[in-house]
């Protein structure tokens, strides 16, 4: 037990729970006054059980649970599957399967496995350049997994896999050919989702990313009124519990996919740079401990975990900026939601787990 503790990467550690610390005091001033006030003591609730599981997580052999990553891949899609055809419909999307009194969402643990799957796939391909035939597995994996959470609807969750498919082939030696030719079949692929597959909601949240001022009260509703709260934060912000937009409730979602905004209303530009310069960290650590990795399979493992974690960070500051489409995708360790905590705790875990066997046999 000691010897576990003194290996451990505080850093990492430190700097995840001083993010999930931050998104307890945004949530508690987001929600204050309404229904949702005490909705940060289930955050800190989440937290802790999450920290109980990384810590659980750190300590088993990732090499194990990638041996393992078939049958989870199974009961995932099993999960996935059964809260698409048992799970109550909430705000128009089919996301959130119940056991009792606990209510979880799959598709949030459906990137660990997958980041688990593309991992062991890639480290066992051994040859020092793929080609497209090489890249099938992985590929039908990332794309059954991603077909079937945007199913719910959850497109956000779903786009999420591909930085993590593209990383880990990256790594694992694809071509820049092949990437070129995967980049123009996603390009076709998005054209033909565009006319036949995404929901009238969707494009209209793309039509209003381009012009806002066509629907204000509807579709441009939301991010209207994020840049609002973000460009009236200035320089040092308007104070803890001060930010109108936040307290008069104008802000939409804002103890989930827009946090941001309200941490921009109240902090200013010199709160946003120092939360970025904390993710810079955290990020930069794993990607360090990525480099560390004693084998290939820790490498990708860490580096596809990362670049979905990347992913969703970039995303939702820029959304909630105005610099990117509306999606319901949370912020890592911020947003209130109990299965994105516990999830993102489970991928420090097993980013933890690579840095500590980095000298084991």
């Amino acid at each position: 037990m000691r010897r576990f503790f003194q290996g451990l990467d505080y850093p990492l550690l430190g700097l995840t729970l001083l993010v999930s610390g931050l998104g307890v005091a945004m949530i508690n001033s987001a929600t204050q006054g309404t229904k949702l006030q005490g909705l940060w003591m289930g955050q800190l609730g989440a937290i802790g059980i999450g920290l109980l599981v990384l810590l659980v997580v750190a300590a088993t052999d990732y090499r194990r649970l990638a041996d393992r990553s078939p049958l989870l891949l199974g009961a995932t899609l099993f999960l996935l599957l059964a809260t698409l055809a048992l799970a109550p419909r909430i705000a128009g999307t089919r996301r959130w399967l119940s056991l009792g009194p606990v209510q979880f969402q799959p598709s949030e643990f459906a990137k660990i496995v997958a980041a688990l799957v593309m991992a062991k796939l890639f480290s066992e391909m051994k040859k020092e350049t793929l080609g497209l035939a090489d890249l099938l597995a992985p590929a039908a994996v990332t794309g059954v997994l991603a077909l079937t959470i945007a199913a719910a609807p959850d497109l956000g969750t779903a786009v999420s896999l591909v930085p993590m498919f593209f990383v880990g082939a990256f790594l694992a030696g694809l071509r820049y050919k092949s990437i070129a030719i995967l980049s123009a079949f996603l390009l076709v692929f998005g054209l033909i989702s565009w006319e036949f597959l995404l929901r009238d909601y969707q494009k209209d949240r793309i039509y209003s990313f381009l012009d806002p001022d066509k629907d204000p009260r509807g579709s441009g509703y939301q991010k209207k009124q994020s840049q609002i709260a973000v460009g009236s934060g200035g320089l040092t912000g308007k104070g803890y519990g001060e930010g109108t937009q936040t307290q008069l409730g104008y802000l939409p979602a804002r103890q989930t996919d827009f946090i941001f905004s309200v941490l921009a209303e109240e902090f200013g530009f010199m709160g946003v740079v120092a939360t970025l310069g904390l993710y810079l960290a955290l990020l930069w650590r794993c990607l360090d401990i990525a480099r560390l990795a004693r084998d290939r399979l820790g490498a990708i493992l860490v580096a596809c975990l990362t670049a979905t974690l990347t992913f969703q960070v970039v995303y939702n500051v820029g959304m909630v900026a105005g610099l990117l489409p509306v999606k319901g995708l949370p912020l890592p360790l911020m947003s209130a939601g109990r299965s994105s905590v516990l999830a993102t705790f489970i991928s420090i875990g097993l980013i933890l787990s690579v840095r500590m066997r980095r000298f084991a046999n």
